[in-house]
C-alpha cells in the first residue's frame, strides 16, 4: 500500500500537470458549512458525511468533495471562462463497505466555459485519461441529460415528472414510481382508504408536519390518483433507453432509433453526438469507448449531463480511479440565479499508486 507521503507526492505531480494546462490552483477549507450540502442533497448526506457542530459557525461538515466549494467560489467572484485544480483530503463515511477508505486524497480539474460544452467535456475526459497513463483501466461514459429529457417529455402530470426527477439518482425508486404511475403496481389498502376519506388513526402525530401539510399531501395524492396512467408504450421506451450499453457509435445508433418515438431526447442525443466528435478530435478511440445510459445514476447526484469513470481492469475490487461529469444545474443553484456551463473530474492518486504496485 502506498504511504501518505507517496500519495501526496503523486497528487502534487497531477496537480502540477493540470496547472500547466492553464488551471488555477485553489484550496477550499476542509470544514464546509453543512447547510449548503443539506440543501443540495437533503438529510441523506448525513449518512455519508462527517458532521460536527460549532457554537459560532453552526453545523459543519468535513469536506465530502471539492466540487461544491469550488462552484461556490467561482460563482461568487470567478472569471469567465475559468479552469481550476486542487488536491487534498475528502471524507466519506463507509458504513456499508468498511473496506473502503473514509479519508482519501483527491485531485481535480474543473472547467467553467460557455463557448463549446462538447469540447470542454472532451478536454476534461482526455486530460484525465492522459494522466492515468498506461494503467490498466477501462473507461465508461454516459449522459444523465438524456434520461432527464425523457422525463420532461412524458405525457403525464408535472407533479409526477418532478417526483421522477428527484429520484433519477435512485434507480430502484425511479423504476417503482414509473410502474406506479403506469398502473402496474396495486394501490395499497391504506392509500385507498385515505383517498376515500375513510382512513382514521388514533396514533399521535410524529415529526414536524402540521395538519394543513398532511391535508395538502392527501389532496395531492387524490389529484395524482385521478390522473391517467403513463402509457405502456412510454414505459417500455424508457426501459429500452436504460438498457442502452454499447460502444459509442452503436449506442448513438440505438439512441437515434429511440428518438423517433421519444422526440424529447433529440437535443440531448445531438449533444452526445457532438461530444463523440470532440473526443475523437482529442485522440480518444470512440469506437471502443463505452456509453451506458445508466452510468452515474447511483453516485453522481449533482451531474446533469455527461458522466464518465475509469475503473481498473485488473482490480475489480477497487473503487473508480477517476470520475467526473457536467454539472450546469449546480452552478445555477449555487449562483443565485446565475449559471455557467461547467464540467470537471477527480482522480484518486492513492489508488493509482496501488495499481502501479500491482504491475
Amino acid at each position: 500500500m502506498p504511504t501518505r507521503a507517496q500519495t501526496n507526492a503523486k497528487a502534487s505531480v497531477l496537480r502540477a500537470e493540470f496547472e500547466r494546462q492553464g488551471a488555477q490552483s485553489v484550496e477550499p477549507p476542509i470544514l464546509q458549512p453543512a447547510e449548503t450540502l443539506l440543501d443540495l442533497y437533503g438529510e441523506d448526506i448525513r449518512a455519508r458525511a462527517y458532521v460536527t457542530s460549532d457554537s459560532l459557525l453552526g453545523e459543519q461538515m468535513l469536506r465530502p468533495d471539492f466540487t461544491v466549494p469550488v462552484v461556490q467560489m467561482h460563482m461568487a467572484h470567478g472569471a469567465d471562462p475559468a479552469r481550476y485544480t486542487y488536491a487534498g483530503e475528502v471524507f466519506r463515511r463507509q458504513e456499508r463497505d468498511p473496506s473502503r477508505a473514509s479519508e482519501y486524497v483527491q485531485v481535480g480539474y474543473e472547467v467553467f466555459e460557455r463557448d463549446n460544452p462538447a469540447d470542454s467535456d472532451a478536454e476534461v475526459f482526455a486530460l484525465i485519461a492522459a494522466s492515468l497513463g498506461d494503467l490498466p483501466v477501462r473507461a465508461v461514459t454516459g449522459d444523465i441529460g438524456v434520461l432527464m429529457a425523457v422525463v420532461h417529455g412524458l405525457n403525464t402530470t408535472q407533479i409526477r415528472k418532478d417526483a421522477l426527477m428527484r429520484h433519477i439518482w435512485r434507480p430502484r425508486r425511479f423504476r417503482a414510481l414509473l410502474e406506479q404511475y403506469a398502473g402496474r403496481k396495486p394501490v395499497s389498502a391504506v392509500r385507498k382508504a385515505l383517498l376515500a376519506g375513510e382512513y382514521t388513526s388514533d396514533a399521535p402525530f410524529v415529526g414536524a408536519r402540521r395538519q394543513h401539510e398532511i391535508d395538502a399531501r392527501i389532496e395531492a395524492l387524490r389529484v395524482d390518483a385521478a390522473a391517467p396512467p403513463v402509457s405502456e408504450k412510454e414505459l417500455d421506451l424508457v426501459g429500452a433507453l436504460l438498457k442502452v450499453s454499447a460502444p459509442m457509435p452503436d449506442a448513438l445508433a440505438q439512441l437515434h432509433d429511440l428518438s423517433v418515438d421519444l422526440p424529447a431526447i433529440v437535443p440531448a442525443v445531438a449533444r452526445v453526438a457532438e461530444r463523440k466528435e470532440a473526443l475523437k478530435k482529442r485522440g480518444i478511440d470512440v469506437n471502443s469507448l463505452m456509453f451506458d445510459a445508466n452510468y452515474g445514476r447511483t453516485s453522481m447526484e449533482y451531474y446533469d449531463g455527461f458522466v464518465f469513470g475509469f475503473r481498473a481492469t485488473t482490480r475489480p475490487d477497487l473503487p473508480p480511479l477517476a470520475t467526473g461529469g457536467r454539472y450546469d444545474a449546480l452552478t445555477r443553484r449555487l449562483g443565485g440565479g446565475h449559471e455557467i456551463p461547467a464540467v470537471g473530474g477527480v482522480m484518486r492518486p492513492g489508488l493509482m499508486l496501488e495499481l502501479e504496485e500491482d504491475q
